[in-house]
C-alpha cells in the first residue's frame, strides 16, 4: 500500500496532574503531540504506512519527540533538523463547568523557522497516495505557510490526493497576515476539506444557513449541507467536505458526531453521547485520522468511511494524551454498536 505523508509541528505539552489548575500545579505531566502528528500516530496505528514530516531542534528534546514518533511506528525519515528549540503548550484540563486553557510558548521553533525549498518534496511524495494538512502549519510564520504551499502544490502535481483540517487558532495568527489571506490559496489544492462551523465561518466568512450554533446544546447535522456546498463552489477541486459536529453540554460532557458531504449525498453518522470526557485535545485530529483510513480502505463507501471516522474520535475522549491510540478492532467494535466498555479478558 502506498503511504501517507502528514506535515506539521510536533510539540512538547504539559499538562497540571488530574485537573488543577495552572496555580495549583508544582509539577507538569509531559505528552508529545500536534495536529498533524496526531493524525499520523492514529494512522499508523491502524496499520497504515505513514511518514510524519516536520523540523526539529537538534538537541535532547527534540529527540525525545522525535523517539514519541518512532515509538508510534510513524516514518520519521524526512524530518528535518534545525531551529532553536521544540514548541511548547500548557494545557490546563477543564471539567464539568469549567472549560480548559490552551497557553502557547512556541516562537522560534524549528517549525516556526522552516523555510519553502528546505523539504525535498519530489522525494517525501515517492511512493505517496496522500497528503494531509491543518490550518495550524500556514497560522505558525509566513515560512511555514510558504512550505506548507509548496508541499501541497507538489502533491497536486504528482496527483496525490490531499486533505486539509482547516483547524483556526486565532492565538496563532500573529505574523502580520489573516487566515483569510493565506488559506484561500492553501485549500484551493485540496480535495478533502474537514472542518466546524467556526473555520469555515473564521477563515472564508461561510456560515451554516438555517441554525444558530450559538444557542443549544444540540446540532442539527441537515443545516451544515449549505456549509459543503460554499466550500465546493469556492473550492472546486473539493470533492467531500466533511464537518464535525459537537454539542457541548459541559466540558465533561459532550455530544459528537459528523456529517459528509460529496457533492451530491449528505451522509449523517451516528451521535455518541461522551459523558465522562477524558481529554478532548486531538478529538478533531483523531476524526481526520479514521476519515482517511475510512476514505482509503472503503473508497466506494462514504458513509462507512464516516461513521469510521466518528466512532474513532468518540473513543479519543476515552485516552489522555494529544493521540488516539484507540485498535481498529475497537473501533469497528463501537462502530457495531459495542460500548458496552466491558473488560476484556
Amino acid at each position: 500500500m502506498k503511504k501517507i505523508v502528514t506535515f506539521g509541528e510536533i510539540m512538547l505539552r504539559l499538562t497540571p496532574p488530574g485537573f488543577q489548575r495552572f496555580s495549583q500545579a508544582n509539577h507538569f505531566d509531559v505528552v508529545y503531540g500536534g495536529g498533524e502528528s496526531n493524525v499520523a500516530v492514529s494512522l499508523a496505528n491502524y496499520g497504515l504506512p505513514v511518514e510524519f514530516v516536520t523540523r526539529l531542534p537538534d538537541n535532547d528534546i527534540g529527540e525525545c519527540a522525535l523517539m514519541e514518533m518512532r515509538k508510534r511506528n510513524v516514518g520519521t525519515q524526512y524530518i528535518l533538523r534545525g531551529g532553536e528549540r521544540l514548541g511548547i503548550y500548557f494545557l490546563e484540563m477543564g471539567a464539568v463547568a469549567r472549560g480548559s486553557k490552551v497557553v502557547y510558548d512556541r516562537a522560534h521553533s524549528g517549525m516556526a523557522s522552516i523555510q519553502a525549498g528546505m523539504a525535498d518534496w519530489d522525494e517525501v511524495f515517492k511512493d505517496a497516495q496522500w497528503f494531509h494538512w491543518t490550518g495550524i502549519t500556514p497560522a505558525i510564520s509566513q515560512g511555514a505557510a510558504d512550505a506548507t504551499l509548496e508541499a501541497i502544490q507538489a502533491a497536486n502535481k504528482l496527483g496525490i490526493t490531499v486533505s486539509t483540517d482547516l483547524n483556526y487558532r486565532k492565538n496563532l495568527w500573529k505574523y502580520g497576515k489573516k487566515s483569510s489571506e493565506v488559506m484561500p490559496e492553501l485549500v484551493a489544492g485540496c480535495d478533502i476539506i474537514l472542518g466546524n462551523e467556526e473555520d469555515a465561518e473564521k477563515h472564508f466568512d461561510i456560515h451554516p444557513e438555517g441554525v444558530d450554533v450559538t444557542k443549544g446544546d444540540t446540532v442539527e447535522a441537515e443545516a451544515y449541507i449549505s456549509v459543503g456546498r460554499q466550500l465546493m463552489k469556492q473550492f472546486p477541486k473539493c470533492k467531500k467536505a466533511i464537518i464535525t459536529l459537537r454539542g457541548s453540554i459541559s466540558a465533561s460532557h459532550n455530544s459528537w458526531t459528523g456529517v459528509l458531504y460529496n457533492g451530491e449525498r449528505l451522509f449523517t453518522a451516528p451521535t455518541y453521547q461522551i459523558t465522562h470526557i477524558v481529554d478532548r485535545v486531538g478529538g478533531g485530529d483523531s476524526f481526520m485520522g479514521g476519515l482517511i483510513y475510512g476514505l482509503v480502505n472503503y473508497p466506494d463507501d462514504d458513509q462507512k468511511a464516516l461513521n469510521f471516522a466518528v466512532a474513532a474520535s468518540c473513543l479519543k475522549h476515552t485516552i489522555y494524551g494529544d493521540a488516539n491510540l484507540a485498535t481498529l478492532a475497537e473501533v469497528e467494535n463501537l462502530m457495531k454498536g459495542d460500548s458496552s466498555g466491558r473488560v476484556s479478558r
